[in-house]
């Protein structure tokens, strides 16, 4: 359905361009991918970019709020209401509750209008219902009220880990495993955080340019940027866009990556001329990271399954300068096994596994809707045959890096308690967790590991 040029004065244009990517996420398409292809279909203005961008993750953040709005409000609940439908009333209660910029006669009529020109006509008065239904029950509250105040589910007795869940959607079953692992205010911090926009960061490469110098250049194109704690890393907030139009990227200046992901790669103490793996490498970000610490002198093997995101990584060194990164499409379980000669090869391994992701919650809007517990139990067998098949390629004396983006213990310490229970010929040099909420950036796990052995286990065959 075509957008005519009053329906983009009246702000249709974005709103529309939102929920046709939630119908889309509902279908099975990846947030990040559906908006992308949306946004580079329709030409809209640099603000109605960032308002369909802004309603897109905040809606899909906010399902289970919104669902639970919905739930009190119609005579049929969310999960039976017609699909268009449903996704059409997120975006305009997610107007109405989280958006302090659009006035809600606006939020109200562009949804009815939309259900109009979408072929909803018979089913435009009950979104207008609901609406101004939602804006009655809050109708008396302060205008700082948080976007669950007024919700009838939490006025009756609830759990814990039921009202952390509604009050910042997120899935029971990890609502309740939050407040297991963390004492209730840490867990709320993390739900906060959970969905909170992100801010982009980037890592200076040290092999083309400088902190002061980036940072120069991006004040005087008129970016609020700031040097973070992190050596080499930068943080701006508040622009929309794509970061390839951001000064310096042409010239390989900088690339993105979140300031906790920038902490890993040092954990390896990487030094020129090391003979240095990354089993998991695509997208690349900490491959790079590893050149630019090695100053491009070193052999540095990138491995992953997927060539075409091989290829990407390879773009990405080629614009950033770097020349010492080999890559290789293979599965890194089998290494041991394919490369006899890489047992007992390399001084520093990274294994940057396969996860959950539940520390990037807030980076990754629907993904708190696809995993789940099974999931979960199904990564952890995995990142066990990584660690396994990888342990016989460390030199003696050697080290490896196990690394994950979740914060689900059984991915992370009882992983490593677990390898070193069966290899005793390891040690623990140092784990360390970064919670959301309790650091800036996403969450991580870290551990780094040391061969004791003079000799490398052999891979079985």
């Amino acid at each position: 359905m075509g957008l005519t040029v009053e329906a983009a004065l009246i702000g249709l244009a974005p709103r529309q361009l939102a929920w046709q990517v939630l119908q889309a996420v509902a279908a099975g398409a990846y947030a990040d991918g559906a908006l992308e292809r949306e946004l580079n279909r329709l030409p809209l203005e640099s603000a109605d970019r960032a308002l369909a961008t802004e309603l897109t993750y905040g809606a899909i953040r906010q399902q289970r709020l919104l669902d639970a709005w919905l739930d009190a409000l119609g005579k049929v609940p969310a999960a039976r209401q017609p699909p268009r439908l449903r996704w059409l009333l997120h975006l305009g209660c997610y107007q109405l509750l989280f958006s302090e910029r659009i006035p809600a006669a606006a939020a109200v009529n562009t949804t009815v209008e939309l259900a109009k020109r979408a072929g909803l006509g018979r089913l435009a008065p009950v979104a207008n219902g609901i609406l101004r239904g939602l804006l009655r029950l809050r109708q008396h509250l302060p205008a700082e009220a948080p976007p669950w105040q007024g919700l009838p589910q939490l006025e009756g007795p609830v759990t814990a880990a039921e009202e952390l869940g509604l009050r910042h959607s997120l899935p029971a079953w990890l609502a309740g495993l939050l407040l297991q692992w963390l004492p209730p205010e840490n867990a709320e911090a993390f739900a906060a955080s959970c969905n909170q926009a992100p801010s982009l960061d980037l890592r200076i490469n040290p092999q083309r340019s400088n902190r002061e110098q980036v940072l120069e250049a991006l004040h005087k194109a008129g970016f609020s940027a700031e040097p973070l704690v992190e050596s080499q890393a930068i943080g701006l907030r508040g622009r929309g866009g794509d970061p390839r139009h951001l000064p310096g990227y042409d010239e390989g200046t900088w690339c993105v990556q979140d300031r906790s992901a920038q902490r890993i790669a040092p954990l390896l103490d990487p030094q020129p001329g090391m003979r240095i793996l990354d089993a998991c490498a695509a997208p690349g970000g900490k491959s790079t990271h590893l050149a630019e610490l090695i100053g491009d002198q070193g052999e540095l093997w990138a491995v992953d399954r997927s060539e075409a995101r091989l290829r990407r990584l390879q773009r990405n060194a080629d614009r950033l300068g770097l020349t010492c990164i080999q890559t290789l499409a293979a599965d890194a379980c089998r290494l041991a096994m394919e490369r006899p000669h890489w047992q007992g090869h390399f001084d520093r391994v990274l294994l940057d596994a396969p996860c959950s992701g539940l520390g990037t919650l807030a980076r990754h809007a629907d993904a708190r809707w696809r995993i789940n517990p099974g999931a979960i139990a199904d990564l952890v067998g995995l990142q066990q045959q990584l660690l396994e098949g990888l342990l016989p390629l460390v030199a003696p004396r050697g080290q490896l890096v196990y690394a994950t983006c979740t914060v689900h213990p059984a991915e992370n310490d009882d992983q490593i308690t677990g390898l070193l229970s069966r290899h005793p010929g390891w040690r623990l040099v140092r784990s360390q967790q970064w919670w959301p909420g309790q650091v800036e950036g996403d969450g991580f796990f870290a551990a780094v590991l040391q061969r004791t052995d003079e000799w490398p286990e052999r891979a079985a065959g």
